[in-house]
């Protein structure tokens, strides 16, 4: 089974304000895979942590992965994918809904909350997708 650890991480100056989104996919000996960045014109920070594991999650599965362990600062996002917040906000619920349907196409997921200090390759690439948009 093809494994891999994704590490997503979003940014929003002003929030709401410019957002970026980004995201790294490491194999299991801590090589990058690949990395993906996108800019939102306007968003919440939190809107911006969810297109993170959005676009990683998409190059996850367009690189084969099956088995995938996923680390992001966000508690909010880790918690209403584990279950254990609801998802309430109108501008929130389509981005966890296709978060769901994109986990589904795994056969093994974990997702799990880490310091921000975990998460700098993420949060740089956050980072940049709002600065290469100015």
């Amino acid at each position: 089974m093809k494994r891999a650890t994704l590490y997503a991480d979003g940014a929003a100056r002003g929030n709401p304000g410019p957002a970026g989104s980004g995201a790294v996919l490491l194999d299991p000996d801590g090589r990058t895979i690949a990395e993906r960045t996108l800019y939102i014109d306007h968003a919440t920070n939190n809107v911006a942590e969810y297109n993170g594991l959005l676009i990683g999650l998409e190059e996850a599965l367009a690189q084969g992965i099956e088995d995938l362990a996923i680390r992001m600062d966000s508690q909010l996002v880790v918690k209403q994918l584990r279950g254990e917040y609801r998802t309430k906000h109108a501008n929130m619920l389509p981005l966890a809904d296709r978060a769901r349907a994109l986990l589904a196409q795994f056969k093994h997921w974990t997702i799990e909350h880490v310091p921000r200090e975990q998460n700098g390759l993420a949060d740089a690439l956050s980072n940049r997708a709002i600065d290469d948009a100015r």
